[in-house]
């Protein structure tokens, strides 16, 4: 019986001599077990995505030094391994075989995505043929992350003279992805009756997560999955007929959308926060659900000794907010701190007073006080040496409900693609984990609590209402006609897609934040902010 094993890992963006070292510690063990093959993901030396550091010839002159120490240690030992390569001018993303002390295979991706969080052309040529990887009487085809999206790629690899597909893949999080993954690779096993590897990173870059759930399909039609959001390894055994391993199938339970969600969250907070080594995190808490949800998140990522919360309230906070702020940090076990920012405010309107103009409705004072919020933290944050985590979500981001330097002070954002919709069920969810956040915060009608008995839906549709139009002009790309033909009320449908296209100039300063929706603002949508199109929608 031929032996594999697969290395679900968390490989670090540019640290090349870590993940080195991280991928000969699995292959010293694989060693140690008699292991035929060992498989790495994608980009696994460099980390993914490495962005531009491609373009710098040290990085690649690197990622080439390490490529070769592997290539020492394969004398006994198969490996399988994603990194960059050149062939004169052009650079590669690649998957290379070693073999017996050798470069037996470099196989060079061929279908380069290039569309929202994915920029690939940018950095490399595509690869122009198939590479089959023989170790005894074994044939592997192997493939990297988007071709096996690909249909003609599928075809033609397939009818190699394969016996099994081998994949290697950096395929970021997004809600549904893992399920329409593994039905596309569990219908390529139905049309080609050839048993599949797909090897995944995981962990958090930047505004990415990677989810991991690799997975083996054998010829039994059977799929057997390793941990989403998760390191793990497993030893699968190979021959002409079957794919056999020490997990059972399903052994990994499906797990639900606001469950991966969750998990995603977490992820993503943990690795920004320790792979850019802040010592702690700091949190604006106001007593309402976005701070609350951020802060178990945090909590649970973390641990409650690097959470700092601080309540700042106003004359318009209401007691209510102050007392489910220090129970939620008495229930997670982090430090809160109250902070009043009555003379603070005082100070700053009366340096102010003589050049502001007198209005009647003014939202000069509301955003004021976010802003004085947002100099608090940032000072502490300064003194302390604590990130701080912004609370605003994807339904305020869309129509600008912040104030800029105010809430959207701070260095990361967890909840930026959540919908507010999702915050209350990633809430639920969470206490169904155990009761942390006081039901009075998750059963309460928001507010910003910056004028007297506000309310959010003063100011918006509800957010049963809200988020679903949001989500057809944001991420369906759908017209203001086509979303009142659905169903919505022609006056809320135009009140928001103004608010959308005027508050992109907002959306462009604030703190990156997680990735989870098929479209986020960021990477994957970028309009303009001086468009006159716009008008014309």
């Amino acid at each position: 019986m031929y032996k594999i094993k697969l290395v679900q890992e968390n490989p670090k963006v540019g640290d090349i001599q870590g993940n080195l070292d991280l991928a000969k510690s699995y292959i010293s063990e694989a060693k140690k077990k008699n292991i035929d093959m060992i498989i790495f993901s994608e980009m696994f030396l460099t980390g993914y995505p490495p962005e531009d550091l491609l373009l710098r010839e040290d990085f690649l002159r690197a990622s080439e030094r390490c490529s070769l120490e592997l290539q020492a240690l394969s004398k006994d030992i198969s490996i399988v391994i994603g990194c960059p390569s050149r062939e004169e001018e052009n650079i590669y993303n690649s998957a290379l075989f070693f073999q017996k002390g050798k470069l037996a295979k470099n196989y060079k991706k061929q279908i380069l995505p290039n569309y929202k969080e994915f920029d690939e052309k940018r950095y490399f040529q595509k690869g122009e043929s198939h590479e089959i990887l023989e170790d005894g009487d074994l044939k592997f085809g192997i493939s990297i992350c988007e071709d096996i999206w690909d249909e003609k790629y599928i075809k033609e690899i397939f009818h190699q003279d394969i016996d099994l597909l081998i994949n290697i893949s950096a395929s970021p999080f997004t809600i549904d992805k893992k399920s329409l993954r593994e039905e596309m690779l569990c219908n390529y096993f139905t049309d080609f009756k050839k048993p599949i590897i797909y090897v995944n990173q995981v962990g958090g870059q930047d505004e990415l997560v990677f989810d991991g759930s690799s997975l083996v399909i054998d010829s039994k039609d059977s799929v057997k999955r390793l941990k989403s959001f998760e390191i793990d390894e497993v030893i699968i055994g190979v021959d002409k007929k079957n794919i056999t391993s020490n997990l059972k199938q399903d052994s990994v339970s499906r797990i639900g959308e606001i469950s991966d969600i969750y998990q995603a969250l977490v992820l993503g907070t943990r690795d920004y926060v320790q792979k850019n080594n802040f010592k702690g995190i700091l949190i604006g808490s106001s007593g309402g659900i976005d701070s609350a949800l951020t802060a178990a998140i945090a909590s649970d990522a973390l641990g409650p000794e690097k959470v700092n919360t601080v309540m700042m309230p106003f004359k318009y906070t209401a007691d209510m907010s102050i007392e489910d702020a220090q129970q939620l940090a008495e229930n997670l076990g982090f430090k809160h701190e109250v902070i009043p920012i009555s003379e603070m405010f005082k100070a700053f309107k009366s340096s102010l007073d003589a050049k502001l103009t007198p209005k009647e409705s003014d939202k000069t004072e509301e955003n004021l006080q976010s802003r004085c919020r947002g100099v608090t933290l940032m000072a502490l944050s300064n003194n302390l040496g604590y990130l701080v985590l912004t609370t605003g979500n994807k339904s305020e981001a869309a129509v600008g409900y912040s104030t800029l330097y105010g809430d959207t002070a701070g260095g990361f954002s967890v909840l930026r693609d959540v919908y507010k919709t999702t915050v209350y069920d990633l809430a639920k969810y969470r206490n169904s984990l155990g009761e942390v956040i006081p039901q009075r915060i998750i059963d309460r009608e928001p507010s910003a609590e910056l004028s007297e008995d506000q309310k959010d839906s003063d100011s918006l549709p509800t957010y049963d209402l809200l988020d679903p139009i949001i989500e057809a002009y944001v991420e369906d790309d759908k017209t203001k006609k086509e979303i009142i033909d659905s169903g919505f009320n022609s006056e809320d449908v135009k009140k928001v897609i103004d608010l959308i296209n005027f508050n992109e100039y907002k959306r462009r300063q604030v703190p990156l934040g997680i990735k989870i929706s098929a479209r986020n603002f960021g990477k994957d949508r970028r309009y303009p902010i001086t468009n006159y199109w716009k008008n014309n929608i």
